[in-house]
């Protein structure tokens, strides 16, 4: 598979989860954040875990859960409480620094290098999504705005983490491992804030069932996935992607309308992450080298059946 294509594959992901917003206005309980945290994670890891048929050995049980924390169960919850003590346009521009801070930990643990584009793309993703998102009436949380940095730190660390320690055994169990734990992690959680409902309704179950099969199972695997081949921080940048969906949901089915500082803004995200994509100088010398040496051999094979 090309680059371009495992780019594409692996934006389905964040592309899916800018649909959780819609999906959770017109078809989960509401107040209930916690409940749809859990029921997102662990039912799509049990389910994983059950075709995998493979649980962790050795060190893979604290490394497991240390990932699951990191990318599902913190995240999640700081995440859903910084929805609760901010408004969404503040909680997701806080979430899009997410890629300057996975190139700052990818530099420090995996020894990557920190190009000046990428922390220039880096700043007119946050710049986009902030006019896209931010309302000038917004106001700021302490807790909710340490609850929204942290998460981002907790899943930005959780990627580079991911990248770091690869996997021992196939993609669906090991992000089955991972959905699990942040699963379980939430678990008391949510029996301590919310409780269980008294009923789901049938519209409920089906929204439950997006998020647990396609906005959980299907997107985390496909985002490890990615993660496995593109950089950390490459892959953070289609982070992005996620308010650019949830924005075009809102105006397509929630029939809500877009100012020109929106426009404006969802130009700048898209623009700050298809130039955090776009392969350094070094990458295309190597590639016309790699190309030229493939022609060569070709040609000289050539004239050698010729002798």
């Amino acid at each position: 598979m090309s680059r371009l294509s495992l780019l594409l594959v692996t934006a389905v992901a964040p592309a899916v989860w800018g649909t959780t917003y819609a999906t959770t206005t017109l078809l989960l309980p509401l107040d209930r954040p916690l409940l749809a945290a859990t029921l997102r994670a662990l039912p799509a890891g049990l389910l994983l875990l059950a075709v995998g048929r493979r649980l962790p050995r050795g060190s893979w049980w604290w490394r497991a859960t240390v990932l699951g924390a990191l990318n599902i169960g913190v995240f999640f919850a700081l995440l859903f409480l910084a929805a609760y003590r901010l408004p969404g346009g503040v909680a997701a521009t806080l979430g899009a620094v997410q890629p300057l801070v996975v190139a700052g930990l990818s530099a420090l643990v995996l020894h990557e290098r920190v190009r000046a584009r990428t922390v220039v793309a880096g700043l007119v993703g946050v710049v986009g999504v902030a006019l896209l998102v931010l309302r000038a009436s917004a106001r700021l949380d302490t807790v909710g705005v340490v609850a929204g940095l942290v998460a981002t730190g907790a899943m930005a660390l959780g990627l580079v983490l991911t990248r770091r320690w690869g996997r021992p055994v196939g993609l669906l169990t090991a992000t089955a491992w991972q959905l699990t734990a942040g699963g379980l992690l939430l678990v008391p959680m949510l029996l301590v804030a919310e409780g269980l409902p008294a009923h789901l309704t049938g519209r409920n179950l089906a929204g439950f069932a997006y998020l647990t099969l396609v906005g959980t199972a299907l997107a985390y695997a496909l985002w490890f996935r990615g993660l496995e081949r593109l950089s950390p921080t490459h892959v953070s940048f289609l982070g992005l992607l996620s308010p650019l969906v949830a924005t075009a949901v809102g105006v397509l089915a929630l029939g809500e309308r877009l100012t020109p500082w929106q426009v404006l803004g969802a130009a700048l995200a898209l623009a700050g992450l298809v130039a955090a994509q776009l392969p350094s100088r070094a990458t295309r010398r190597a590639t016309r080298e790699a190309a030229g040496a493939v022609a060569g051999r070709g040609w000289a094979g050539r004239m050698a059946g010729c002798e």
